[in-house]
């Protein structure tokens, strides 16, 4: 049986942008309507704490050394990812220091012992957590770190989305007449591209899936036609979350 393939129409087929939160992306001719969301580990620009020592005199006459704390944060956190910070105290005494916080986030605890402040924040907790305050003492002195805040930002989506410019022709020239939709084959290799999503739509020229984890991911898109009739597969585009 003569079987009539389709090719012409994978000449535009590339990735139409890498969306503004995602990154990296690159290849040249591929396709994808999906959705849900992703995480991994704390980010934001990093803030440095400190606080300079003092001197105060304890009960017995003899000089006492306040504590020394210092430290760096991050400013954000994703949804969903780990948030973890412990600050370094000393002190020259040899005392026994313990922390105190103030206007500690909803989502997070708190380690009175080690001074660590650490949670996983949700979408509901989206929004600023500002003046935020850690300190030591040593039951006579007490040292405090600059009040710092924590933003927690939407966690990005991982989306790829992918455009194409239909077929008009079979290889042989002749027109196409009943063209029904197109399927999309993705995975995480060139030579695997085992998963797959099948669009019922001839008129169908882009396409977005979201909710990929992290690595890089692999495209193409075939087109085929109310009689099942299949072209042969795109260049391959490719994507990292």
């Amino acid at each position: 049986m003569y079987r009539r393939t389709s090719r012409s129409m994978f000449a535009s087929l590339a990735l139409v942008s890498c969306v503004a939160a995602m990154v990296g992306c690159k290849g040249g001719g591929g396709g994808a309507n999906e959705s849900a969301s992703a995480g991994s580990s704390s980010s934001g620009a990093a803030v440095t704490s400190s606080a300079a020592t003092s001197s105060s005199t304890a009960a017995s006459g003899q000089s006492n050394s306040a504590p020394q704390i210092s430290g760096t944060t991050v400013s954000s956190v994703k949804a969903n990812d780990m948030f973890s910070f412990k600050p370094a105290a000393t002190d020259v005494n040899g005392d026994a220091l313990s922390f105190q916080i103030q206007n500690k986030p909803v989502w997070a605890t708190f380690n009175t012992v080690t001074g660590q402040l650490s949670g996983k924040p949700t979408a509901e907790n989206i929004g600023t957590f500002a003046n935020i305050v850690i300190s030591v003492s040593d039951g006579v002195a007490t040292a405090t770190l600059p009040a710092f805040s924590i933003s927690v930002t939407k966690n990005a989506v991982n989306t790829a989305t992918l455009s194409w410019t239909a077929p008009s022709q079979n290889t042989d020239g002749t027109a196409i007449s009943d063209l029904a939709g197109y399927t999309i084959v993705y995975g995480t290799s060139q030579n695997a591209l085992d998963q797959s999503v099948r669009i019922d739509n001839a008129t169908a020229s882009t396409w977005s899936m979201d909710n990929f984890p992290s690595g890089t991911y692999y495209f193409a898109v075939k087109a085929f036609t109310a009689s099942g009739i299949e072209s042969s597969l795109s260049g391959v585009v490719s994507k990292v979350f």
